[in-house]
């Protein structure tokens, strides 16, 4: 069933025919398990990956990313959950991940310009209870997001074969 997954993960668009052409699996088991999925959140949405770089050159709107790090005061009984949860929120947040390493917390964020995403640590983000300190880091290119290339394809340069 993992396949499943790993198909619709990688083309949401797919139909449960094509899903069973590739999996050799009966159409109504596919339309069943992609509904009990749906049912108990496995699969959470279906969405479009957007190269918002090319929408900023066709439109001038440009969108700023960055990844921030969080240090956080545990709390006893909670950890660092209601923090997370907290900052889970803002609307300027795209991801949350608790991780390893000097930071407890890292998130992703998007905002109109530097500044605005500078407002959101220094006005929303800091100000939460014990949150200790942020690290950004701000995105200048990107090459690969959610498994999907970014970068133009080479051209190709092999010579025409005559039959």
């Amino acid at each position: 069933m993992r396949e499943i997954l790993e198909l619709l993960e990688r083309d949401a668009r797919l139909t449960p025919e094509q899903i069973a052409g590739m999996t050799g699996l009966p159409v109504q088991q596919i339309t069943s398990r992609i509904a009990d999925w749906e049912n108990t959140g496995v699969i959470r949405r279906y969405k479009a990956v957007v190269d918002w770089d090319k929408v900023a050159e066709e439109t001038g709107e440009d969108v700023v990313s960055a990844f921030i790090d969080v240090s956080v005061h545990p709390a006893r009984g909670t950890g660092f959950d209601d923090v997370a949860a907290r900052i889970s929120r803002f609307s300027e947040v795209r991801a949350v991940y608790l991780v390893s390493g000097t930071d407890d917390v890292r998130c992703t964020v998007v905002g109109r310009n530097i500044r605005k995403v500078a407002e959101f640590v220094a006005q929303k983000l800091s100000t939460i209870d014990r949150v200790q300190g942020t690290v950004t880091h701000f995105v200048l290119k990107t090459y690969k997001r959610d498994g999907d290339s970014f970068l133009e394809p080479d051209a190709d340069h092999r010579l025409p074969v005559a039959p």
